[in-house]
């Protein structure tokens, strides 16, 4: 093979990629930020500013910061109990860890809705005890919680089977509590994964839109999150506040991906 035609095939494909990525990716995040910005600083401040764009934002904050520890529990739990243990329904709990990514988030916001609304199956027990869980921040976290439950265990249930139980069996002979061997042994062997899925849960945490939509009721002010938030501007034809608003969550992605990306580096390192 003439080595120029050997040479000419992979440069082709690297252009055909970076295209393709400047095309479907650079060029809409560049979109977002040039349409947020196309009438001045000022004007970008104000709608950033206003207090239903605020409360929005407050409301995403709080949502997140109360499902990832949770959910980082949890994912330590479940891959945990996996790795370490053999017992009956071990294969039902892997495959229950994965039903939120096969399950439409919409879906699971109709099933919520049916269990815990007022016509639900709870709810004239949660009325007649006076408690909301719908259209409030209770139904909000919830689905959050199931369409991101699998994203800590996914990233630490792989690495806690590939290492084994051996460093831990030797702690526990020499003496150390299960909290000692949990803090010193467990958790720094799986640090840089236990990370890498808590950045990914908080991404799409502050990015769910289809089951929020449903179980929140989209109330201005009350319980739109910021996805939902950008949704009610477009529809009020407030183009510049939309474009402003998606630019906080475009933002926190590009985060997400740089601190990801950063959490890879480490752990090949």
């Amino acid at each position: 093979m003439n080595p120029n035609q050997s040479a000419l095939a992979p440069r082709l494909l690297i252009g055909v990629a970076v295209a393709v990525t400047l095309l479907i990716v650079v060029a809409p995040l560049a979109y977002i930020f040039a349409r947020a910005f196309a009438e001045g600083w000022r004007v970008y401040a104000a709608n950033l500013m206003h207090p239903a764009t605020v409360h929005a934002i407050w409301l995403t904050s709080i949502v997140a910061l109360i499902v990832v520890p949770i959910n980082i529990a949890f994912g330590i739990a479940a891959a945990w109990a996996i790795a370490r243990f053999r017992f009956w329904g071990r294969g039902i709990l892997v495959t229950a860890i994965e039903i939120p990514f096969s399950i439409s988030p919409i879906i699971a916001g109709i099933c919520y809705l049916l269990l815990y609304g007022r016509q639900g199956l709870l709810g004239p027990w949660l009325q007649a005890n006076d408690l909301q869980v719908m259209f409030a921040l209770p139904g909000i976290v919830l689905v959050t919680m199931f369409v991101t439950a699998p994203f800590v265990a996914r990233e630490v249930l792989p690495l806690m089977q590939a290492q084994g139980s051996e460093q831990e069996q030797a702690a526990v002979t020499l003496g150390a509590s299960g909290w000692q061997v949990f803090t010193r042994v467990t958790l720094p062997n799986i640090r840089w994964a236990l990370l890498y899925g808590a950045v990914l849960c908080t991404a799409r945490a502050v990015g769910e839109f289809g089951g929020v939509s449903v179980v929140s009721g989209n109330i201005r002010g009350q319980t739109n999150t910021l996805p939902l938030h950008v949704e009610l501007l477009f529809n009020d034809l407030n183009a510049t506040g939309a474009f402003a608003a998606a630019s906080v969550l475009t933002l926190l992605a590009l985060v997400a991906l740089v601190v990801k990306a950063a959490l890879e580096a480490r752990r090949g390192a």
